[in-house]
């Protein structure tokens, strides 16, 4: 649904009404009671009217998801409100996140780097790992924006770029931030898909999964190992296919799910057993969806 309490402040404050856009401007009736709907307008004719009001196309509408999470991270995002769901999310999961993956950053100075855009540099700090938790801020932003729309190999592509670009690895000439891997690789022994099986294999998996009527976190889950299987890139692969998770979550409006770092050993052995026993790693997922919970509770925010 879209909101266009932005167009009728323009209106109110100008003094003009809905019938004066369709004299002025030749808006049909019809565009008239989208409007009163909430209905999408075309972007010529919303350029149309934000020239004739001397205003910017952006402040004239918003969407407004029928996700209750989604709205308020979306709202929280733009108006930057501190201490709210936006703020915890970022900070938790980008912690519990990249903390899995090696990074040596506490939570406390994740949180201050988010917070201030500072931080309280020890020895051994990798530059990485800060550069990594900026970058990971950045994925869970684009995250939101995203979270509506269908999941596809450039929305993937993309978060891989905005967690690993700049970073050491992606001045490695075989490194390929925002691209498939080009060197095979292994994780825990296990041997994962060719490189020049990847792009059939991840094409596969989401028409499989995007052909789904009605999406439940299991099939997220089970999106979300299959994706491990193949592990499609280089390095970053947990960091984008939790990523991954929380954008189908949100879009299919299911309450998401944080894994805890000291969850982690659980976590790799249910993704290391997924084709065998589906319930480890299920468990943990549904762990940490109780863990999201806890933090909606504390916030006094309503959930299913």
């Amino acid at each position: 649904m879209i909101s266009y309490d932005g167009l009728y402040k323009q209106l109110k404050k100008k003094g003009i009404t809905k019938t004066d856009l369709t004299l002025n401007l030749g808006i049909s009736s019809r565009t008239i009671a989208k409007i009163a709907k909430g209905e999408k307008l075309s972007n010529r004719t919303l350029e149309k009217i934000a020239a004739f009001l001397g205003c910017d196309v952006h402040s004239l509408c918003r969407e407004i998801s029928d996700n209750a999470i989604l709205q308020i991270l979306r709202e929280e995002k733009e108006s930057q409100i501190s201490g709210g769901l936006y703020h915890e999310l970022q900070v938790r999961m980008t912690y519990n996140s990249n903390h899995i993956e090696g990074s040596k950053l506490t939570e406390a100075q994740t949180r201050l780097i988010f917070e201030t855009n500072t931080v309280d540099v020890s020895d051994g700090v990798l530059v990485d790992d800060i550069l990594e938790t900026v970058h990971h801020f950045r994925a869970i932003d684009y995250v939101i924006d995203t979270a509506e729309e269908k999941l596809t190999e450039e929305i993937i592509k993309h978060l891989h770029y905005i967690v690993k670009h700049d970073t050491k690895d992606s001045a490695l000439s075989w490194f390929a931030a925002g691209d498939y891997k080009r060197r095979a690789n292994m994780v825990g022994g296990r041997e994962t898909t060719k490189p020049k099986d990847v792009p059939a294999r991840m094409k596969a998996l989401l028409a499989d999964y995007n052909a789904m009527s009605a999406v439940t976190i299991n099939d997220i889950i089970a999106l979300h190992a299959e994706f491990e299987y193949i592990h499609p890139f280089q390095d970053g692969n947990g960091r984008v296919g939790r990523l991954v998770a929380l954008k189908e979550c949100l879009r299919h409006n299911i309450i998401p799910f944080i894994i805890e770092d000291s969850k982690k050993h659980f976590y790799y052995r249910g993704l290391s057993e997924w084709r065998n026993e589906k319930g480890w790693l299920t468990d943990t997922c549904l762990d940490g969806q109780d863990t999201f919970i806890r933090l909606l509770d504390v916030l006094d925010i309503p959930h299913k």
